[in-house]
Parts: structure tokens; sequence; C-alpha cells
């Protein structure tokens, strides 16, 4: 029974769950931007657009990716390694503070589309759609096989949100694929949704795992 209920609450294996809620209404009558603040998962998540000053962007977006607390922290630890090295200081010490908020807008804006994107109207091949920041990110759907029949009739559907780089450094992103056999694997970065549908009264919020890191900073973390 833990299981099932571990699996129900944080891997949004049935259409309507969510991370807050409950798993028969993923309706939360208050906008994104509300639900983040209202959620102590993304408490840094808020303070970062509130000094980019998005709110109105997150609110007006169809669809937003949202990542966790963990996710930002593994980007400030990642960027604290990355200048520890290139001023070769081993003491240097980068936070949250530290980071430039300004000169990461377009960063945040790649998690927000447009259009709203769901269970619903995904397939496996997915959308190569257009970010905020004007990139496109590839959005797909797929099934698990990690449970047995008896919990589950059918196999539960995840959604992946992916970024497709140069298949050389330097080279072209694609502005075009056919889905994720199109392209070689090397170029895609993908991140799993831990959770996914909830619908605020401003667009549907999906939430990152918290493996992923934010900006894709660390180009092998899934």
């Amino acid at each position: 029974m833990l299981a099932l209920l571990a699996a129900t609450v944080f891997f949004s294996c049935k259409k309507d769950s969510t991370l807050g809620g409950s798993v028969f209404n993923a309706k939360v009558d208050m906008t994104t931007y509300d639900y983040l603040k209202t959620n102590h998962a993304f408490d840094t998540l808020v303070v970062m657009i509130d000094k980019m000053q998005l709110k109105e962007e997150v609110n007006s977006s169809g669809t937003f990716f949202a990542m966790t607390n963990y996710s930002i922290h593994n980007f400030v630890q990642a960027k604290q390694a990355q200048l520890r090295v290139t001023t070769n200081d081993e003491n240097l010490i980068f936070t949250f503070d530290s980071l430039n908020f300004t000169a990461l807008k377009d960063s945040l804006r790649a998690y927000m589309f447009k259009d709203k994107l769901t269970l619903d109207n995904l397939t496996q091949t997915g959308v190569y759609a257009s970010a905020n920041d004007g990139e496109k990110r590839l959005i797909n759907k797929r099934p698990t096989t990690n449970y047995v029949s008896q919990i589950f009739t059918t196999n539960p559907q995840y959604i992946y949100l992916t970024k497709v780089v140069p298949l050389k450094p330097g080279g072209p992103v694609p502005v075009d694929i056919g889905g994720v056999g199109q392209v070689d694997p090397s170029q895609l970065l993908t991140t799993l949704c831990q959770t996914t549908g909830i619908i605020t009264t401003t667009g549907i919020l999906h939430v990152l795992n918290n493996n992923h890191t934010f900006t894709y900073f660390n180009d092998t973390n899934n």
C-alpha cells in the first residue's frame, strides 16, 4: 500500500494525480504563481520568479514546467564547482544570491510554453514546441512497465521534457524533428516529470524531478 501511495502521489500514475490537492481532482483554485507560492517545494523558484519579475509571464503561460528547490540547488552547486576550476580557487563560495538573475531570465523562460500540454493531448512522438525563450523543446509521454499488473490494468504514462542539442559542439540545433527516433540519442537531454497535470486557473503545471539541474547546466544530468 505504501508503494502504491508513493507511485500515485509522486509519479502521477493516474491522470489526475498531483503533488497537491487530491488524486480525484487535479484542479486548484488559484493561479500558477500562487500555487507555487503555497508549496514549500518551490520556495527557491518563487524567489527567483520575483527577482526576475516574471510572475505575469508565468501566469500567462499555457504550460509551465516547474523545478523544485533541489533543481536550483543543483545548478548553484554546479556553478560553484565550475568557478572553482576557472578561478583556481578551491575555497570559492557561490550561493543562490550570487546568481545574475537578469541574465538567467531566458533560462527560466525555457520552461514556459504558450500551449496547454497535458497527458491527454501528448503522444509518444511528442511535440517540438517553442518555449518562451525562443528555443524548441521536445515534449512527449511514454508508458512505463515498472509496475505489476495487479496494481495497474494499463501502463502508467510519464511526461518528459527534452532539450535537443547539436550533434557536434558548435553545430546547428535541429529546427524540426519527427520525434525521439529521428535524432541521435546523444542529442537528447531528457528530464522526467515527477508530477503532471496540475490545472491552475491560468494554465497547466508539471513538476520536474528533483535530479534535474536548472538551465541544463550539467549536460550529463537527466
